[in-house]
């Protein structure tokens, strides 16, 4: 199936997307509430290293086993 006709997205796009949001929240919020946010960045930082490095993280767990969201299929752009 390809990724234009499925209206689902793969693991590695919400990653992706949650990442950047969590991102720029912690930022915002630290500009406007506390420089304590920055820790939420930084722990999305750590996150993503672990996808890299380890090929999952907490998020991906979750989003695999909880809400059956499946990876990119090998060779899908």
């Amino acid at each position: 199936m390809s990724a234009l006709t499925d209206d689902r997205w793969p693991l590695e796009r919400i990653l992706f997307a949650l990442a950047g949001t969590m991102t720029l929240l912690g930022t915002a919020l630290a500009a406007f509430a506390s420089p304590w946010f920055l820790l939420l960045p930084a722990f999305v930082g750590v996150n993503q290293w672990l996808y890299v490095l380890a090929g999952a993280c907490p998020a991906s767990l979750i989003l695999e086993r909880r809400f059956g969201v499946r990876r990119r299929e090998a060779g899908a752009r």
